[in-house]
């Protein structure tokens, strides 16, 4: 059968629109195919990011079924995740660490259908039984597209790590908070004033002592307004200081004075810059310190001025080795001078200089020396050394280290010292030697009453055995051994009262006692500046016969003065009533009464006038001075002028001195003063004086009486250029032995006759040139 070829053109038509049907359906099936494939690769990719995401979807349907990712049931520590939410627990009580703890199954799970009835959110925490991963969940009402039928999605993330960081952060918030209540609190209750200031350096911080300080109601009243603690000081305010030290990002300290509960005191204020929170300050009280440094200050001057009064020399280093002080007696030792000490000399320079001035002993080797020396600042205790110099010094050097690290060096200057020891040596030898030499016995006793020092009289004197005093025995046994030698034992213990009266009562008390032989000693007890004391014994055996004599003899003495007294009292009746008889008869004869006398008979009753009162004169003389010598002269002592008392004397003696060719020269005012005297007597006194310088003043002479008053002293010299007297001839007239015509008694008695009135007399002679008498009278 043949094919007509329409037929064939459209069967070709048919199979070619077959073949490009085929051809469409094949590249639209590749198409899906890529697609498909790209989907796939998606879904993968999907996968794989929500396993790596830290976060992990749970859907929980209606049901209780559940749809999630095996890490999850790592999450819970389960081997494989479960079929339904009820199985979370791992099918056990959650105690075993897998799964959750019936209770937070029990809150997820009531969340979880609250959300699937309200479409309400919910979070929670979950940190599965036994283990330290911490689980936050969150729950929202699924997408229908992601599965319909109102399941609940939920994300569970692993926050362990930032849980861990979230608790250390809460720990140290918690530890930072406390810690800054505590600094707040330290802060508030710091005994010192403490401020803070933001960067426009304004107060916005006070503590407690500030508040007191300023005298304001509260820190925030003081902040409020701006109550400074500090004054301005060189025009700058608290506030400007505190600004410079925020802008220099520096801080500031300084010492002011401010009023603290209205008190001035110094105080350290310091400025603390803050980074940009602003400026800190505080403020320390260091009046204290500040007088504690002058306590201190007025105290090393106070020392130092007394180590200037020292005798001993004193010199301070410090830490480096200087001297620092110095006074006057180290100067001298070391011969340095004040710039020396000024300059702050080096101990091992000083120590150079010192032997350059030969002020340090002579050493072998001097730098091996002073090396040794130099440590004694590192010395743990006193060093002492005694340096003897070339000159003969001896220095006694002390080295005391100091806590500082310096070192006091005290010289002493012993040369004296070991002389005055070398002098003490020689004089106790020489007291011990002349305790021996003495006739006295000689003990002295200890305050305790034993013997310390005797001489070799002592045991001989009371009879004693010498071995017996060197146990140096007290004064009982002393006293025991001396009884039996004693005529009557019992009065040694007068003897032990002398020596505890000497030793302990600081008195002198002494005795007599007579002894079984026959011999007398006297005792005393003298008290010593040591403390000791001095028995003195003394054989006065001889003596006391001497002395029965001499009492014999004073009786015979005092009897043949009480005859003295009598005849003086006699004879002054006796010599004075027949020579006035004579006179008054002899005036009669001269007055006629018994007739005319011839020429002759006149001349005999004139001689027999003047040869009475010559008489007179002389009788008045011997028995004034007798009187004056045995003490009965009466004085009748009234206040006398003295310059006019002396002129009539002088004036009494005017015409001898006028017929003698005598020139006359009497000096004197009424400064011349009073003076208590009798008359006659103390008138007698100047005339025998003046008659004696007119009878050694030739014609043509000079007598000077001259008056004055020096310190209540009344003074009368009495001076002629006359012929004068030696040494020996003074002496003759000063005893009353020269010729009776020049002399005679005058001057003794002169001298009886002042001194009768508490004066004296001196005469001053000098052969061929005068003689001069001064009396003084008080």
């Amino acid at each position: 059968m043949q094919i007509s070829p329409t037929a064939l053109i459209i069967i070709g038509l048919l199979l070619a629109a077959w073949m490009v049907a085929a051809a469409w359906m094949m590249i639209a099936a590749g198409g899906k195919a890529r697609g498909a494939e790209g989907s796939r690769k998606a879904a993968r990719r999907m996968a794989r990011m929500i396993d790596e995401a830290p976060a992990i979807p749970l859907v929980v349907r209606t049901d209780g079924r559940i749809e999630g990712s095996d890490r999850l049931a790592g999450w819970l520590g389960l081997d494989t995740l479960p079929e339904y939410l009820s199985e979370l627990d791992g099918g056990q009580t959650g105690d075993h660490g897998k799964g959750l703890s019936a209770d937070q199954l029990k809150e997820l799970t009531e969340n979880v259908r609250r959300s699937q009835k309200t479409a309400a959110p919910f979070r929670m925490a979950l940190t599965p039984p036994g283990s330290q991963r911490s689980l936050a969940v969150r729950g929202v009402l699924a997408d229908p597209q992601v599965s319909p039928g109102g399941a609940a999605l939920v994300w569970i993330f692993d926050f362990s790590e930032s849980e861990s960081e979230l608790s250390r952060l809460r720990e140290e918030a918690a530890r930072a908070k406390g810690d800054f209540g505590a600094l707040v609190g330290i802060i508030e209750a710091a005994p010192m004033p403490m401020w803070f200031r933001g960067p426009d350096a304004k107060l916005q911080l006070v503590n407690k002592a500030y508040v007191d300080a300023i005298g304001a109601v509260d820190a925030d009243s003081a902040v409020i307004k701006q109550q400074e603690l500090i004054e301005s000081i060189d025009g700058l305010t608290a506030a400007q200081v505190a600004g410079q030290a925020f802008e220099k990002k520096m801080p500031i300290e300084r010492i002011v004075t401010a009023t603290i509960n209205g008190q001035r005191r110094a105080l350290r204020v310091s400025d603390l810059p803050l980074g940009k929170e602003g400026v800190a300050g505080y403020a320390v009280d260091i009046e204290e310190m500040e007088e504690q440094g002058r306590q201190f200050r007025a105290f090393r001057d106070a020392q130092r001025s007394m180590l200037d009064q020292l005798s001993i020399g004193v010199g301070q280093f410090d830490a480096d080795r200087k001297l620092t002080f110095a006074n006057q007696p180290f100067r001298r030792v070391f011969a340095l001078n004040s710039g020396v000490v000024s300059q702050g000399i080096d101990f091992e320079r000083l120590l150079q200089n010192a032997r350059e001035n030969g002020r340090t002993p002579e050493v072998r080797d001097f730098p091996e020396w002073r090396t040794e020396h130099t440590e004694w600042f590192n010395a743990g205790e006193t060093q002492e050394e005694a340096w003897p110099l070339s000159d003969g010094t001896h220095l006694r050097i002390v080295a005391q280290p100091m806590p500082d690290g310096g070192l006091v060096i005290v010289a002493e200057d012993r040369t004296e010292q070991l002389a005055l020891s070398a002098t003490r040596d020689t004089l106790l030898r020489t007291r011990t030697a002349t305790f021996d030499s003495l006739f006295e016995a000689l003990a002295v006793f200890a305050p305790d009453g034993h013997l310390q020092l005797w001489n070799r009289s002592f045991a001989g004197t009371w009879g004693l055995e010498p071995e017996l005093l060197d146990a140096h025995p007290s004064a009982e046994e002393l006293l025991e051994a001396i009884a039996p030698n004693l005529a009557r034992s019992k009065q040694a213990k007068g003897i032990g009262e002398v020596i505890r009266a000497a030793t302990l009562d600081r008195k002198e008390q002494g005795g007599r006692i007579a002894l079984a032989d026959g011999r007398t000693l006297e005792f005393a007890g003298i008290p010593l500046p040591d403390g000791n004391g001095l028995l003195t014994v003394l054989d006065v055996t001889a003596n006391e016969q001497a002395e029965a004599a001499l009492r014999e003899r004073n009786k015979a003495l005092e009897a043949a003065d009480e005859v003295k007294t009598q005849f003086l009292s006699n004879m002054s009746y006796e010599f004075r009533t027949p020579l006035t008889s004579i006179g008054g008869f002899a005036e009669l004869l001269q007055a006629g009464v018994a007739g005319d006398l011839s020429d002759q008979g006149k001349e005999y009753v004139e001689a027999i006038i003047e040869s009475v009162g010559r008489l007179t004169d002389q009788v008045e003389n011997v028995l004034d001075l007798s009187q004056s010598e045995a003490g009965l002269l009466p004085l009748n002592k009234k206040r006398l002028d003295l310059m006019p008392f002396v002129t009539d004397v002088v004036r009494s003696r005017e015409q001898v001195i006028s017929d003698g060719g005598i020139t006359l020269d009497l000096r004197g005012s009424k400064a011349s003063g009073k003076i208590e005297a009798d008359k006659r007597q103390l008138g007698r006194a100047i005339g025998q004086l003046l008659d004696n310088a007119i009878a050694a003043t030739p014609s043509g002479g000079k007598i000077l009486v001259d008056l004055s008053k020096q310190k209540g002293v009344a003074q009368i010299v009495i001076s002629d250029n006359g012929t004068g007297m030696s040494k020996d001839e003074l002496k003759r007239a000063m005893a009353g032995q020269n010729d009776t015509k020049k002399q005679g008694l005058g001057i003794p008695l002169a001298r009886q006759l002042v001194e009768s009135h508490g004066g004296t007399l001196e005469i001053h002679s000098r052969q061929g040139e005068g003689t001069a008498a001064v009396i003084q009278l008080p």
